[in-house]
């Protein structure tokens, strides 16, 4: 019913450390992403394959740092209808919230729309009549026709000249709204997917010359040392960077360190280490900018690791060019 596959784990990881949300599971096959029903378990609506199911995801939660005792696993069938909106006398043991209610109880988060400007680009496009419109969803502040925003890591600074969202005009896109803007005086080469663009007036984004992180290593089959060059997925950008340096070994829910400059960490472990980006990378620290401060670590093309940014040293961008539109609004 459910496969223990790494693409599975990799799923998981991603709801939880990717995403940091509220967290429903649902009783569900879980193979490359595919979803079936509690009426597809064997006998049918099977308590005791429900039990194993919670009892192995609730471990690998509790990985991450959730408390699987404070998530509902809501056991339902889609196809069949049972304890998506009402109670179902198939599965009349389960005692929890039906997936509508387990919905309801779910509270909406505040969307961040009072800090400055970030917006990672998820693609860049040349539209004729209309010009380059980069393309990505607005993590935190607010992007408007007529602001002035600087592109990092490289600097450049340019004016938005309209925003659209599903093709309609907007004049004012909120953190959540997946956009399009198109920007005066700017070559599609010179954007790529993985830039961040800012507000230039107000705490514009900048290159991370290096950050100090927060990782827990999850399932790598051995050990982890300084020079160690992975991939990190952060927000848009997917990069390599070097754990230049581990700093302490600690305990991972208390947060207590436990050795000063291990000489590596291995699978469970937790620690602080000091990450180099083998190129020009923008990461935030997750206390100011989440969606920008947690990533995933990938090797042998597996999660192996996950963390969050506690610390970043930045580096002001040389010879970034603006814009003459750019030019005449300041």
């Amino acid at each position: 019913m459910f496969q223990y596959a790494m693409k599975a784990n990799d799923y998981y990881l991603f709801v939880c450390t990717a995403l940091y949300c509220n967290f429903i599971c649902i009783y569900c096959k879980l193979n490359e992403l595919l979803l079936n029903q509690m009426d597809a378990t064997t006998p049918k609506y099977s308590k005791a394959r429900y039990d194993e199911i919670v009892k192995e995801v609730g471990s690998y939660l509790k990985k991450v740092g959730y408390n699987p005792d404070k998530i509902p696993f809501v056991p339902i069938s889609g196809f069949e209808g049972d304890n998506m909106i009402e109670r179902s006398t198939n599965l009349d043991w389960y005692k929890g919230p039906t997936l509508l209610e387990a919905l309801d109880q779910i509270n909406e988060p505040k969307r961040p729309s009072d800090k400055p400007l970030r917006l990672p680009l998820q693609d860049v496009y040349k539209i004729g009549g209309i010009g380059t419109v980069p393309v990505g969803r607005v993590e935190t502040g607010l992007l408007k026709p007529g602001m002035v925003v600087t592109f990092a890591p490289t600097g450049l600074t340019t004016e938005v000249k309209s925003v659209e969202m599903h093709h309609e005009t907007m004049q004012e896109a909120l953190p959540g709204d997946n956009v399009g803007f198109n920007v005066k005086n700017v070559a599609v080469k010179d954007l790529k997917r993985g830039y961040v663009a800012s507000n230039s007036k107000d705490d514009p984004a900048k290159e991370a010359a290096s950050f100090t992180a927060q990782v827990i290593i999850m399932n790598h089959p051995g050990q982890i040392g300084n020079g160690y060059a992975p991939v990190l997925d952060c927000h848009t950008s997917h990069i390599a960077v070097k754990f230049s340096e581990l700093l302490t070994k600690i305990d991972r829910r208390s947060g207590k360190e436990l050795e000063s400059a291990p000489k590596f960490l291995k699978n469970g472990d937790a620690g602080f280490v000091k990450m180099i980006p083998t190129k020009p990378m923008v990461v935030e620290t997750f206390s100011e900018y989440p969606p920008l401060g947690r990533f995933a670590v990938r090797d042998m093309r597996q999660t192996v690791a996950v963390g969050v940014i506690k610390s970043v040293e930045k580096k002001d961008p040389t010879g970034a060019k603006v814009t003459k539109a750019a030019a005449k609004k300041k």
